[in-house]
């Protein structure tokens, strides 16, 4: 029978526990942290996920019909990511894993957002537009690692869509709202002049963050146009990107990931650049691009069954700062 694996997110705003039973995902439970104005603020974030652990971890595996002691592994993202949120998840897991005696597999959050992808699309060896909050790059397999080919200079793509919000007015996060005005949008043949920077492979969002803010305090803009404006210029830059590293790596597939990829805009703008080049995308639901605990737990199994990793409960660390390139792949060949 398939190992029972339960997974651990707390990266971010988002607590998660899911359970999986080999590639079956039997429950993904989210408890995500949210303001009606403002943004983060890391020790309360930090004190949401203490709150939500337990009634999560009721949720999930009264949703899977398993008991705590069926379970034959953990994982939990150790890296990268707040660590005030990120000690949270890690305490749950060793406490987890130390009651009931099974391995514990320390999980990188970004890596996951790519291996989840295999797990739900019928992708191989794709490259991943991976943009969240903090975020923002683009991602192969090559070479025993996962390489960072592009990347953000600055802000990663989900903050400053935040900090757009915020400065608007709106709360976290921000993104889903700046997507509603953008859909809302009075002149959508009427791009607002912004800023835009892309490097070879990298994007630089600093410049267009800080206009956008003079615009929004001089009030001679439509919210609306400004939203909508800033959509197109942020996501052609990541398409450009995604697009350069694919024909550097004579690659046929692009795969999203991240709480941003779950912008329809953005979504479609890949799809149309996958079909002139004749590649295919691939798009997990919704529940697979945000934050979530099933791609914790997806990965650890991989990371446990097929490279062997594991770590004692007085070794189970987390890694802030740790890049995706910095991992060693040793469960794939």
């Amino acid at each position: 029978m398939a190992l029972l694996v339960l997974g651990i997110e707390s990266t971010a705003h988002t607590f998660g526990v899911a359970i999986l039973r080999g590639r079956d995902v039997l429950a993904n439970v989210r408890r995500p942290y949210v303001t009606q104005k403002g943004g983060m603020v890391p020790v309360k974030v930090a004190q949401h996920h203490e709150e939500e652990y337990e009634g999560a971890m009721r949720e999930a595996l009264g949703k899977a019909c398993v008991r705590l002691e069926d379970i034959r592994l953990i994982a939990y993202s150790n890296a990268p990511g707040l660590g005030h949120a990120l000690r949270i998840g890690a305490a749950a897991a060793k406490s987890l894993a130390l009651r009931i005696g099974v391995p514990l597999v320390p999980v990188n959050h970004a890596i996951a957002h790519l291996e989840v992808a295999a797990l739900v699309t019928r992708a191989r060896d794709p490259v991943l537009l991976y943009c969240s909050g903090a975020n923002t790059q683009v991602i192969a397999y090559d070479a025993g690692r996962y390489r960072v080919f592009g990347e953000t200079l600055d802000v990663g793509v989900g903050n400053f869509l935040d900090t757009l919000a915020r400065n608007m007015g709106m709360g976290f996060p921000g993104g889903p709202a700046i997507e509603r005005l953008a859909l809302d949008a009075p002149r959508k043949d009427a791009l607002v002049p912004l800023p835009y920077a892309v490097k070879g492979m990298d994007v630089s969002f600093a410049g267009l963050e800080t206009r956008l803010k003079r615009m929004v305090e001089d009030g001679t803009h439509d919210a609306r146009d400004l939203a909508f404006s800033a959509q197109e210029h942020v996501f052609a830059m990541l398409v450009e990107a995604a697009e350069r590293a694919m024909a550097h790596l004579g690659k046929s597939e692009l795969a999203l990931g991240g709480g941003v990829a779950c912008n329809r805009r953005l979504q479609e703008m890949c799809r149309i650049m996958c079909e002139e080049r004749g590649a295919t995308l691939f798009c997990p639901a919704n529940e697979f691009l945000v934050d979530n605990a099933a791609m914790i737990a997806w990965a650890g199994l991989l990371m446990h069954e097929k490279g062997g990793i594991a770590v004692a409960v007085e070794d189970a660390t987390i890694r802030p700062y740790e890049r995706t390139d910095e991992v060693e792949v040793t469960w794939r060949q």
